[in-house]
């Protein structure tokens, strides 16, 4: 096991990574930027180095700095949290290239589910479902026109590389396709800095679920069970929950094994999550993450297991110790992404924190590195929080949910808060009757009125 980890990330999930180290008898390294100085993940840390200015290009992202923070801290291994350069494989490369340990998937898994394309036909090969689309990336227009025509519209154009909703447009009919896909391309390249695309059937109402895997480097593999993250703005999550209120356990339990399966033929190493579309009964694969999620702490609610531990378990080399048959699901987890934005219009809102009260109470849990004086920096995403609820049905987690949110105080900015209150009050919500592009549709009505 290590003796020391660096975790080259900032705010709410440098320290969860810092307090699993911490159970584990590991001493960490906080990287920070300037405009972090007095965050709490460094503050809590055995040491920190400065890596750079604010920008994150010239600080979180430089990877010089931060292998050199490990040479000079005497670090054998470096947690990347998610977000950064925790999906960048170059950068599991120079890790390993310098003799230290990256607590994560390979290079070589890394890249390979990072371009959307070559992730897919390699699920499919593993026995994934996929959504009807093209095999490859689009280089002739008039050949696509005919591949869209085979899967019907309307259909969705998507960034071979990168994600969270860029580079991707939806053309309804024929007549939208070519604007629609050079919309697209532009999109992509301007974000991820490679142009191409490639088609999807689009669609209409699913529910995004995600399942949970971890395997270690001597073959054995586990799922932990679905993620629902169909409450989503702009493709981005606002709340999940687990388990899904739309899967029966014939179906929680054959997404389970398939996804399982396949991640045992690619060879996989570490935490990964594969993603899906759901509808009619049917699962569709997404992409899969090759890193922990923001949404993590609503499995760990259900299982008892500590996934960031089991991560670093994993790396150093340790066997699970575990087999399926020994995962069990108990109650029900909700987690609210809590951001300094302004409920209404989600303008960022950063600024310095006046009053600070975290709720708790039995099965109440708030990932956050905030504290009474900080100042939150503009620099970065606005995530500010976490708040994970538990309980035994879905019913007293979400009646926890209100009161834990109630009871919560954050002054001197705005935060989604309110928004998650009000989204408590509605009944698609409160039955689980909703889907990926249900929360746009209330936004918009909430709007208007």
């Amino acid at each position: 096991m290590f003796d020391k980890v660096l975790i080259a990330n900032r705010g709410e999930i440098a320290l969860r990574v810092h307090r699993a180290c911490r159970e584990m008898g590991i001493k960490t390294v906080a990287i920070h930027s300037e405009a972090d100085r007095e965050a709490m993940h460094v503050k809590l840390a055995d040491e920190s180095v400065c890596v750079g200015p604010n920008a994150a290009n010239q600080s979180y992202l430089k990877i010089p700095q931060i292998i050199a923070a490990c040479e000079i801290t005497g670090a054998q291994a470096i947690h990347p949290g998610y977000g950064f350069l925790s999906e960048n494989a170059r950068f599991a490369e120079i890790v390993e290239a310098h003799g230290l340990v990256f607590i994560g998937p390979t290079a070589e898994h890394i890249r390979l589910m990072g371009d959307k394309i070559t992730a897919k036909q390699a699920v499919k090969d593993a026995g994934i479902p996929v959504v009807p689309g093209s095999d490859g990336g689009i280089t002739d227009i008039e050949e696509a026109k005919k591949i869209a025509d085979e899967i019907g519209y309307p259909v969705l154009v998507k960034a071979a590389a990168g994600g969270g909703g860029r580079g991707m447009k939806v053309a309804q009919t024929p007549k939208d396709f070519r604007e629609a896909v050079e919309t697209a391309s532009r999109e992509a390249e301007a974000a991820f800095g490679d142009g191409a695309v490639y088609l999807e059937k689009y669609l209409g109402k699913p529910r995004h679920i995600e399942i949970q895997v971890l395997a270690d480097q001597h073959g054995n593999v586990v799922h932990l069970g679905e993620r629902d993250c169909s409450l989503q703005r702009r493709h981005q999550k606002v709340l999940e929950e687990a388990p899904s209120p739309a899967l029966d356990t014939e179906a929680r339990a054959r997404i389970g094994e398939i996804t399982r399966d396949a991640v045992a033929a690619i060879g996989y190493r570490g935490a990964g999550t594969v993603e899906y579309l759901y509808e009619n009964g049917e699962f569709y694969f997404i992409e899969m993450n090759t890193r922990l999620q923001v949404e993590h702490p609503v499995t760990e609610a259900i299982t008892g297991l500590d996934l960031v531990r089991e991560q670093i378990r994993i790396a150093a080399g340790e066997k699970l110790g575990y087999t399926q048959d020994d995962i069990t699901f108990e109650g029900w987890a909700i987690e609210c992404r809590i951001n300094a934005e302004d409920p209404a219009t989600f303008a960022p809102s950063p600024g310095k924190v006046t009053e600070f009260h975290a709720p708790g109470g039995l099965g109440v849990r708030l990932d956050s590195g905030l504290y009474a004086g900080y100042s939150i920096p503009p620099y970065y995403d606005s995530l500010i929080g976490k708040l994970i609820v538990s309980g035994k049905t879905r019913e007293e987690t979400l009646l926890r949910l209100k009161r834990s949110l109630e009871e919560m105080v954050v002054g001197g900015i705005k935060t989604t808060i309110p928004l998650h209150l009000a989204l408590l009050e509605e009944e698609a919500f409160r039955s689980g009757d909703y889907h990926i592009r249900w929360l746009e549709s209330w936004l918009a009505d909430r709007a208007k009125d």
